[in-house]
């Protein structure tokens, strides 16, 4: 079938009735519906009908040898230069659309996907595993232009580094029971972005210090499984009013805990099980790190572009761009951009053929841009905060413009170049961008989107060839 457009995205959505829990009530109904996810829908099916757009289908799509059908761009394992280009201009595409606040854009999990099925000969010949399920995923996935939400993280009952589970009943999501049909699992997994918004969910474990066979498993299953349950946390959008809430009634994300209620995961899809190497390797070794990362960079460079915009747009309004702490701040996200730019151009520069013939990106670049980014972007929410000022407190809704106190918002909240009305939409763009709790939800979701920073930070150290210089210091004292 290939690429879908927003409605067949929408249609298959709704009629696959995945069980959502929302403030504590189960959805009813068309999923498109609800308060909590009309927004969002809507945007990711604007991404799909973008596939569709004749001036640009040419950037969204590829074909595969034998195939008549177009395919989403972000699903191409690239070989060459070219074609890692051409990614990475379907992910600006996608990212331009959301001004990069959606976290999980389809891109994001169809790169994973694509990633994993490039590197499955890791599992070959192994105990409990399934690389051929791995294959089947993708080329699935392509036909069906599929949608996938993941869970990585384990329930945080105690984050010591010694810690082991003991449980009479499941927390962190294991296998139970294994038989003729496959695996049952139960417990829970948690933060998966969109959860039940998705046509699958999958479902990997992550490396740990003492990682239980029972949890070294790696599948994919569609949404609407039985016994499979998706928890929301309290929802972000603070309305459907596109001047009140102008990125919360579009882009807010939901994140939910997974619950497996018993779970039956059919042995067709099932990558690995009961195999604590494999796990590890599938992660650590696999491009998976390699490709998220260029997906990810290149969307946080839209949404660092997005930012500046609004930033210098504040400073405009209010007519403040002489000061020269003005400056300072607007230049720390311009040096923040540029240097995002430029690692993410080196990655490509500097990409090889890995051991599969993928042409893969660079790590370094990646690794250090994805250092940065947790660093920077809640400062450059700092300093759009600090440049609104008190103005990004008084805020009026839209209904206000519409009462009899029009006369006095016109007067007292006009800018020296603007009108009252599009003052206010100005500053409710920057408090939702940095303030609301869709902003501030945006802000620590950037600072841990690929886990703890410190932890990158001691991955990066651990990674980066540090020897030659090392050397030239040695030689430079003569030391032996």
């Amino acid at each position: 079938m290939g690429i879908i457009n927003g409605k067949e995205f929408i249609d298959r959505l709704n009629k696959m009735k995945n069980e959502i829990w929302v403030d504590g009530e189960k959805v009813k109904g068309k999923i498109s519906e609800h308060p909590a996810f009309k927004g969002i829908l809507n945007s990711k099916a604007s991404l799909y009908d973008l596939q569709n757009d004749p001036s640009l289908k040419p950037e969204m799509t590829f074909f595969l040898p034998n195939k008549e059908e177009p395919i989403g761009m972000s699903y191409l394992q690239p070989k060459t230069k070219e074609d890692l280009k051409s990614r990475r201009k379907m992910i600006e595409q996608w990212a331009l659309s959301t001004h990069g606040l959606m976290g999980r854009s389809p891109d994001y999990m169809n790169t994973a996907i694509m990633s994993f099925a490039s590197s499955a000969p890791l599992i070959n010949n192994r105990k409990n595993c399934f690389p051929e399920n791995i294959q089947s995923l993708y080329e699935r996935a392509m036909d069906q232009d599929l949608s996938f939400t993941h869970t990585f993280i384990t329930p945080q009952v105690n984050r010591s580094q010694g810690y082991l589970e003991y449980s009479e009943q499941p927390i962190s999501a294991k296998v139970i029971e294994r038989n003729e049909k496959g695996i049952v699992i139960k417990g829970a997994r948690l933060l998966a972005t969109q959860g039940g918004l998705t046509d699958e969910v999958l479902v990997i474990s992550a490396p740990s210090l003492f990682l239980d066979t029972d949890e070294a498993f790696a599948f994919s299953i569609p949404s609407n499984t039985k016994g499979l349950k998706f928890i929301g946390r309290e929802s972000f959008v603070g309305g459907e009013s596109s001047f009140n809430h102008p990125l919360s009634s579009r882009y807010e994300e939901m994140d939910s805990i997974v619950v497996f209620d018993n779970v039956l995961v059919p042995w067709d899809r099932i990558f690995f099980y009961d195999n604590v190497e494999a796990a590890i390797d599938f992660m650590n070794r696999s491009s998976f790190h390699t490709f998220a990362y260029h997906q990810v960079v290149t969307r946080q460079i839209v949404k660092t572009e997005f930012t500046l915009g609004v930033a210098q747009l504040l400073v405009q309004t209010i007519n403040v761009s002489e000061y020269q702490h003005i400056h300072g701040k607007l230049s720390e996200i311009i040096v923040g951009l540029e240097t995002l730019k430029a690692l993410l151009e080196k990655s490509e520069n500097d990409a090889e053929i890995d051991e599969w013939g993928l042409m893969r990106p660079s790590m370094m670049p990646l690794q250090v841009a994805c250092n940065i980014f947790p660093q920077i972007y809640p400062r450059f929410s700092e300093i759009v905060q600090l440049i609104g000022a008190s103005g990004m407190v008084s805020l009026p809704s839209e209904k206000a413009f519409d009462s009899e106190i029009r006369a006095d918002l016109d007067q007292y909240l006009q800018a020296q170049c603007m009108t009252a009305e599009n003052r206010v939409k100005v500053f409710r763009l920057a408090w939702d961008l940095t303030m609301s709790s869709f902003g501030t939800r945006q802000t620590h979701y950037e600072r841990y989107f690929f886990g703890d920073p410190i932890r990158l930070s001691s991955s990066l150290y651990r990674t980066y060839s540090k020897d030659r210089y090392v050397d030239r210091i040695s030689e430079f004292l003569e030391i032996d």
